[in-house]
């Protein structure tokens, strides 16, 4: 789902969103969940053309970003992509990470064919229970050195 309340780049006029590099699109992510640490490492590893930008949503920057979209900042059951300014959830949001992949992840878009209420429900389900099936780190996930580069901040 499109955050469709706030216009294109709204956080830059955020006081309480620390200024950021946002060129590339940015994925910020639970980075103690094992379930989201992992989409981590699969971006960086499937991310040929280094599109994405990876950011905890530990870090302080990472935290202003969910209050200013309205998120749980405690729970995190959603990952969120913003690109070209623009912030994407739930299922629409993962769909357009799987795209930004190139093929053969590109086919994720075939996803759109159920509901969005239906992709919402699914993704909420996994979501809830991601920590309970794929379990918690000890430490909030924390790049290789080749990939720091592909870190916000951490």
């Amino acid at each position: 789902m499109r955050d469709e309340r706030r216009p294109p780049y709204s956080y830059r006029a955020d006081p309480a969103v620390p200024g950021f590099r946002d060129d590339k699109p940015v994925i910020v992510f639970d980075g103690y969940c094992v379930l989201c640490s992992r989409w981590a490492q699969f971006v960086l590893k499937h991310d040929g053309r280094r599109r994405y930008r990876l950011l905890t949503a530990q870090s302080v920057l990472g935290r202003a970003l969910y209050r200013h979209y309205g998120l749980d900042t405690e729970s995190l059951e959603t990952n969120l992509l913003i690109e070209d300014g623009v912030a994407w959830v739930k299922s629409a949001g993962s769909i357009r990470m799987a795209e930004g992949l190139g093929w053969p992840w590109r086919a994720a878009a075939a996803l759109r064919v159920l509901p969005r209420s239906w992709a919402d429900r699914l993704y909420a389900c996994v979501a809830h229970n991601r920590l309970r099936w794929f379990g918690t780190r000890e430490a909030c996930y924390v790049p290789a050195p080749d990939d720091a580069d592909r870190f916000l901040s951490r």
